[in-house]
C-alpha cells in the first residue's frame, strides 16, 4: 500500500462520489436544446457560469484560507441546491441566468478549497510525497460516482419522459455531501482558520505571481483543462445522433432511446476514468518528469478535439465517441498530475487560494469559450466547431509548455 487509507481518506472518496452524483451532467446540453434554445444561447449561459465563477474564485479561495475551508463547502453544497430548484422549477432563460450564478457561487466555494484540504491532511501526516497516488485515488471514486449518476440520469430519464427531472434529483445526494463535509475534523480549516491573520495569508498568495514556475503551471493546466470542460458537452448531440442512427429500440421515443445510449456511454466512461485516475501516479513514471507528461498530455488532448471534430463532421459517430472518450481519459491521466506539481510551486498556507487562481484562470478562459462553441456550432455544425476550437488550443501550446525546471516554495 503506497498511502494510508483511513476513515478520512474514506471521506474524501464520499465527497468525490457524491458530488458528480450530478444527474443532469450527461443530458445539459440535450435538456437545454428541449427548451428551444439555439447552441449561441447555450454557450451564453455557460459563459455568464464561468464569468461568475471567475469573479467569486479568488475571493472565496482567500476566504477559505482565513474563516475556514469547512464553512466554504458546506455554502457551496447550498448554493447547488437553490440552483438545481431554479432550474426545475422556473424554466426561462433569464430565470436561468439567476440559477447559473448560484451554480456559479458552489463552483467557487468549492474548486481549490478542497484539494487544500486533501493537502492538508497529506501535510500533516507527512505524505505530501504521495500527492500524485493519494489525489488520484480520491478522484477514482468520483469517477466512480459519474458513471453511476450516468445510468441514475439516464434511468430518470427513461421512465420520467424528461430531462428536468434530475435536477430535483440531484438535490438528495448534495444534501448528503453537506452533512459529510460539515464534519470533517476542524483541523483540515488550515492555519488561517484560527491562527492566521488576514495580511499573512494576503502578503502569501500575492507572493505566488513573483514565481514564474507557478505561472507557467497554472496557464498549462488551467488552460487544459478550460478545452476539455468546454468541448466535453458536446459529446451528447454527437450521442444523440447516433442513437437516433440506430436501426434498433424503434419502438421507443427518440428521447428514450438517447437516454439508453447516453447513459451506457457515459457509464463506460467513468469507469474507465476511474480506473485512469487511480492509475495516474504509474502512468506519470513513464515520463522523465511532470513537465514532460504535462506537455505531451497536452499535446495528445488537442489533437483528440481536432479528431473528434471531423468525425463529426463526415458523420463517423463511432469514431468522435472514441476520440472524446479517450479525452475524458486523457484529462483523468492528466489532472493529478497538474494539482500535484502546481502545489510544488505554492506555498501550503495559500494553498486554497492558489489553487482557486488555477481554477479562475480555467473559467476565465471557459467563459470566453463557450460562446465561441456555441457560435461556430450553430454556423458549422458540431463537428466544425470542435475541430477550430482544437485547432486553438494545439496553437496555444507554444505558449503554455512548462520548463523541466520547477521552483519549489519552502514548507
Amino acid at each position: 500500500m503506497v498511502y494510508k487509507k483511513d476513515k478520512q481518506f474514506y471521506r474524501f472518496a464520499l465527497y468525490g462520489f457524491l458530488k458528480n452524483l450530478r444527474f443532469f451532467e450527461p443530458f445539459l446540453i440535450l435538456f437545454f436544446r428541449e427548451r428551444g434554445f439555439s447552441f449561441l444561447e447555450i454557450g451564453a449561459l455557460f459563459s455568464i457560469r464561468e464569468i461568475a465563477t471567475n469573479i467569486l474564485e479568488i475571493p472565496t479561495g482567500v476566504i477559505a484560507d482565513i474563516y475556514g475551508r469547512r464553512k466554504s463547502m458546506v455554502f457551496s453544497m447550498l448554493s447547488y441546491i437553490f440552483s438545481f430548484l431554479i432550474f426545475y422549477f422556473f424554466p426561462r432563460f433569464f430565470i436561468y441566468v439567476i440559477a447559473m450564478v448560484l451554480f456559479a457561487m458552489g463552483e467557487a466555494f468549492r474548486t481549490g478549497t478542497h484539494k487544500a484540504m486533501i493537502l492538508e491532511y497529506l501535510r500533516i501526516n507527512n505524505m505530501l510525497d504521495k500527492k500524485v497516488e493519494y489525489y488520484g485515488g480520491t478522484r477514482s471514486w468520483s469517477q466512480l460516482g459519474s458513471a453511476f449518476n450516468s445510468l441514475i440520469a439516464a434511468a430518470l430519464v427513461f421512465y420520467s419522459g424528461s430531462y428536468k427531472v434530475v435536477f430535483i434529483a440531484a438535490i438528495i445526494p448534495y444534501i448528503a455531501n453537506l452533512v459529510n463535509l460539515a464534519t470533517y475534523p476542524k483541523y483540515l480549516e488550515g492555519e488561517g482558520a484560527s491562527k492566521k491573520k488576514k495580511r499573512e495569508t494576503l502578503r502569501d498568495f500575492v507572493s505566488m505571481f513573483r514565481n514564474l514556475a507557478t505561472i507557467k503551471a497554472i496557464l498549462n493546466t488551467s488552460i487544459f483543462d478550460a478545452f476539455f470542460k468546454s468541448t466535453k458537452e458536446y459529446l451528447q448531440p454527437i450521442l444523440e445522433s447516433f442513437a437516433l442512427s440506430l436501426p434498433i429500440m424503434l419502438a421507443l421515443s427518440g428521447q428514450r432511446r438517447t437516454a439508453i445510449v447516453v447513459g451506457l456511454v457515459y457509464f463506460v466512461i467513468y469507469l474507465l476514468t476511474s480506473y485512469a485516475s487511480k492509475n495516474s501516479a504509474r502512468f506519470s513514471k513513464r515520463f522523465s518528469d511532470l513537465t514532460v507528461a504535462l506537455n505531451v498530455t497536452y499535446l495528445v488532448g488537442a489533437l483528440l478535439i481536432i479528431f473528434a471534430g471531423l468525425s463529426k463532421l463526415y458523420n463517423l459517430e463511432i469514431l468522435s465517441i472514441i476520440f472524446f472518450l479517450s479525452l475524458y481519459i486523457l484529462h483523468n491521466l492528466r489532472r493529478p498530475i497538474g494539482v500535484s506539481y502546481v502545489s510544488e510551486t505554492i506555498s501550503h498556507k495559500t494553498m486554497a487560494s492558489g489553487l482557486s487562481v488555477e481554477s479562475q484562470l480555467k473559467t476565465l478562459i471557459s467563459a470566453g469559450l463557450a460562446p465561441v462553441i456555441g457560435f461556430f456550432a450553430d454556423r458549422f455544425g458540431v463537428g466544425g466547431s470542435l475541430s477550430l476550437v482544437g485547432l486553438m488550443m494545439l496553437l496555444l501550446l507554444l505558449a503554455v509548455r512548462v520548463s523541466r525546471k520547477a521552483v519549489h516554495v519552502a514548507e
